[in-house]
């Protein structure tokens, strides 16, 4: 198998997380559709990363395809319930992550265009939808020590993710500050190897 993205992709890494953590071997194809000469729609006619190439050269691509397909290809380290509730909590927890990372991943396209031309009120209306994400977030996590059960699941990694894409990109919005749990989630997220070399960059 073949993964195909960026090191500053946070959907990437997600990816990236759940093989380490289900200890998958696959080759990271380094590529973005960013880049001129990129090849990525000929992989994903979207022109998106992640995509995971498998050994019959299958495409598969959207991160939440990708995960699911992973955590049901090897049997060690479950990440997903097998119960449909179970099973369906845990993807909305990776459906808000993902959602706010979006939002955040939005605003970074919105404020490389022309000064002139970037839309303040889109801005705000993103900038919206990563404060009330991180308030669910933070009040659905409350006390626990992992976003669902009694271990990592895909929950972590997804939130995870999204947290260190905010770091990365929005480091002025202290959101550690406002919510000290997720701050303690994120710490011991960042203790698994899967996640500290992970860590995006340019």
């Amino acid at each position: 198998m073949k993964l195909v993205g960026s090191y500053t992709s946070p959907y990437v890494r997600k990816a990236r997380v759940v093989l380490a953590e289900k200890k998958i071997d696959c080759e990271f194809v380094l590529d973005s559709p960013w880049l001129e000469g990129t090849g990525v729609p000929d992989v994903n006619p979207l022109g998106k990363i992640p995509v995971l190439v498998l050994d019959d050269d299958t495409c598969l691509f959207d991160s939440r395809v990708i995960v699911e397909y992973l955590d049901g290809v090897a049997p060690n380290n479950k990440l997903l319930p097998s119960t449909a509730r179970e099973r369906a909590l845990v993807k909305r927890w990776e459906a808000l992550a993902d959602g706010m990372t979006d939002a955040a991943v939005a605003i970074v396209l919105e404020v490389r265009r022309m000064v002139s031309e970037q839309n303040a009120s889109w801005i705000s209306r993103q900038r919206s939808k990563i404060d009330r994400a991180l308030n669910t977030l933070a009040a659905d996590l409350g006390e626990g020590a992992w976003c669902h059960g009694n271990s990592i699941s895909l929950a972590d990694i997804a939130v995870g993710s999204a947290l260190g894409y905010l770091d990365f990109r929005f480091p002025e919005l202290d959101w550690r500050e406002r919510h000290a749990n997720l701050a303690k989630l994120q710490e011991k997220l960042m203790q698994r190897p899967s996640l500290a070399e992970t860590v995006p960059f340019e």
